[in-house]
């Protein structure tokens, strides 16, 4: 069976272009336009790694993030954040909320693959992700609404 693959992500371009690239490496490709639909189908779909967008309605990545990591069904999922935020200290708190890597838009197909390659090849061993408790408390504020 083909890995299954979350794209959370609400620019329509943006997102074709990912199932598009995802796709033709024969991954199942499941969808979501914003942050709570995206956690919803992240928690009821079991996919094999989630790709999220950080500037998202509802919940931004950084809490949607934040959340799968607190649940033991969802801690160890791999997690990939594409972002237009290319700031160091905007990957640092993606970092920190949870995700795994995290790459700055614009973002070629061919960097998509590999991550995603990489980061499933990995997933036996990912533990956690990158969440450290101690450091994201005191980034709450640049995390925006990043609350649970």
């Amino acid at each position: 069976m083909n890995k299954m693959i979350l794209v959370i992500e609400d620019n329509p371009s943006a997102l074709r272009l990912v199932e598009y690239t995802l796709e033709k490496k024969d991954y199942q490709v499941i969808t979501a336009s914003d942050g709570l639909e995206g956690l919803r189908k992240a928690l009821d779909e079991h996919p094999d790694l989630i790709i999220i967008d950080v500037m998202l309605p509802g919940l931004d990545g950084y809490e949607i993030c934040y959340r799968l990591r607190q649940k033991p069904e969802t801690a160890t999922l791999p997690i990939l954040m594409i972002s237009a935020k290319a700031h160091q200290d905007d990957k640092d708190i993606g970092l920190r909320a949870g995700a795994d890597d995290y790459l700055t838009k614009p973002v070629s197909p061919s960097a998509i693959v590999a991550k995603v390659e990489t980061l499933l090849a990995a997933q036996p061993k990912l533990s956690m992700g990158n969440l450290d408790m101690k450091i994201i408390e005191p980034d709450v504020s640049k995390a925006n609404r990043l609350k649970v």
